[in-house]
């Protein structure tokens, strides 16, 4: 007997929503994986099968940003925090500075880890503000011999984002996009290197993707581990070791779902479009929802805000769970609530919370 289940409201911040098609075709596949009689998840990574999963996804992430050819397309482990200490040690040389730009809590584990590494200082800061902001491109005060410019395009945790980034000249511009890649269209010849966790837009948890101008690989230390240096996932195809094939296989179907949604550009649009929705509530509930990002830092893809008194709060987040709404608190270091409305999350599921947004102020007001 097959049991319907009833899918959940999720706005995790990450692991996040994957869409129902991939998870289907996922499922379908599961055993048996294009007529091999084994799961792709028990392929060997050297088979000819499933090197066809694995440049497809490269050349499907290609496609849909537009990566020009002198780039390196890699599919790393480790999450993001590796990437912290992976790009000053190859890049962070003796005798030069890194500047970092401090837009939330990411960016100073960042800067931290960097630290460990090298010389680095603090381009620019929205703390004081308590991260409602980014900052402007006039308050970026960086070097013209930096080893590079390090940003973070989009903060979970405060849900504040780069509208537009920052032409750098001749200081490679290094960014951490793990949750925002992909949800909109990106001149990604900015930048000297793109990193982000596959977890928020692009897949399940357990792959890194790292988008890499050739110029600038070439440019890295060389007296490093072997496994910590990009040069070796670059000349291998990200296949020195075994990668995690699996969530390769589930990256490239979304990439696929992506495409058949009508690439980027819809995508970007379905986003401002929910996004939207839950703003619009927040900014005219008359002070019962108070936003926390600054409205020209708005971040797309996390929603972030409080109500008025704590104990309304949480009521609200005990009653938004029993309506069906996963993943609302607030991370663990600031509190308050938080939507993540990334790319698989339905227009449906963000028009269903801010409706019960509004039923909710009515009853407590």
């Amino acid at each position: 007997m097959t049991v319907k289940t009833q899918r959940a409201y999720n706005f995790n911040a990450g692991p996040s929503a994957l869409p129902i098609s991939v998870l289907e075709k996922a499922q379908a596949e599961l055993i048996d994986f294009r007529g091999t009689g084994m799961s792709v998840m028990e392929l060997s990574h050297r088979s000819s099968t499933y090197e066809e999963v694995h440049n497809q996804a490269i050349n499907s992430l290609k496609e849909l940003l537009s990566i020009p050819d002198q780039y390196e397309v890699l599919f790393l482990q480790g999450g993001a925090s590796l990437q912290f200490s992976m790009i000053p040690m190859n890049f962070l040389k003796p005798g030069k500075k890194a500047g970092y730009v401090m837009t939330g809590s990411w960016s100073e584990k960042a800067f931290a880890e960097a630290k460990l590494f090298g010389d680095v200082y603090q381009a620019a800061s929205a703390k004081d503000g308590n991260y409602r902001n980014i900052p402007t491109v006039s308050e970026l005060k960086f070097h013209p011999e930096d080893a590079y410019l390090h940003l973070t395009s989009n903060n979970t945790i405060y849900g504040t984002q780069w509208a537009d980034f920052p032409d750098t000249g001749d200081v490679p511009l290094v960014a951490d996009m793990s949750s925002d890649i992909l949800s909109r269209p990106i001149d990604v010849s900015k930048f000297a290197l793109i990193y982000a966790g596959a977890q928020k837009n692009l897949g399940p948890s357990g792959v890194t993707v790292v988008i890499i101008r050739k110029d600038f690989l070439e440019q890295a230390n060389t007296n490093i581990p072997t496994m910590l240096k990009y040069s070796t996932h670059a000349k291998n195809n990200s296949l020195y070791n075994t990668p995690p094939t699996f969530g390769i296989y589930m990256l490239g179907e979304v990439l696929n779902w992506v495409r058949e949604f009508g690439g980027l550009s819809a995508i970007a649009e379905q986003n401002e479009n929910k996004a939207n929705l839950i703003y619009h509530t927040i900014e005219t509930s008359n002070g019962f929802y108070i936003g926390h990002a600054a409205p020209d830092s708005h971040s797309l893809m996390n929603i972030t805000f409080n109500l008025k008194s704590k104990e309304l709060e949480k009521k609200f987040l005990e009653q938004a769970k029993q309506e069906g709404f996963v993943g609302v608190n607030g991370h663990r270091s600031i509190g308050g609530c938080r939507v993540s409305a990334y790319n698989a999350v339905p227009f449906e599921t963000c028009k269903a919370f801010s409706e019960f947004m509004g039923v909710f102020q009515k009853k407590n007001s």
